[in-house]
């Protein structure tokens, strides 16, 4: 079956390359971020504001690697492997990204946000309300990833927080 989906709007952030962009979204990251939607979907944005996070849906449009059933997260020890649907990886066979972000203002078609862990001028798929209660899952795990060795690193990727390596 093959799905054609269209961007509603631009995501805006201060990564022009892969290198320097973080692998989860940084909440005090340095930059202005934000969402330029087409302006026919204006409407949409009724009462967003009134919301702390929000959802991002997006197409992850650079990637040129292939796409592997098994991969290795960069943050882990050297030899951990896991299957690409137990892992965040953005090579995936459709690559549709997802990021929660604090939504700082709206101005008209422009939402302004916290950090964004994608490249500046990625098309925005869909955005939807975080809400706490719903979305906050308390017994949520670490999965595969909670076995690992030096799980405070392991911590400090998942949050998106810099650090050395």
């Amino acid at each position: 079956m093959t799905i054609e989906m269209k961007s509603i709007g631009t995501i805006h952030t201060p990564y022009t390359i892969k290198w320097n962009m973080p692998y989860q979204p940084v909440t005090d990251d340095i930059g202005e971020f934000s969402i330029e939607l087409e302006e026919s979907f204006t409407d949409g944005l009724n009462k967003i504001e009134t919301f702390t996070y929000i959802y991002l849906l997006y197409h992850i449009d650079r990637v040129t690697r292939p796409v592997s059933m098994s991969v290795t997260p960069p943050w882990a020890p050297q030899g951990t492997e896991a299957g690409l649907f137990a892992t965040r990886s953005p090579v995936r066979p459709n690559p549709i990204g997802l990021s929660v972000v604090r939504l700082l203002k709206r101005e008209n078609n422009i939402l302004y946000t916290s950090g964004l862990d994608v490249l500046d001028g990625t098309p925005l798929l869909d955005i939807k309300p975080y809400l706490a209660d719903l979305d906050s899952k308390a017994d949520a795990n670490h999965g595969w990833a909670g076995d690992l060795p030096n799980n405070d690193h392991l911590l400090l990727h998942i949050k998106g927080i810099p650090h050395d390596e």
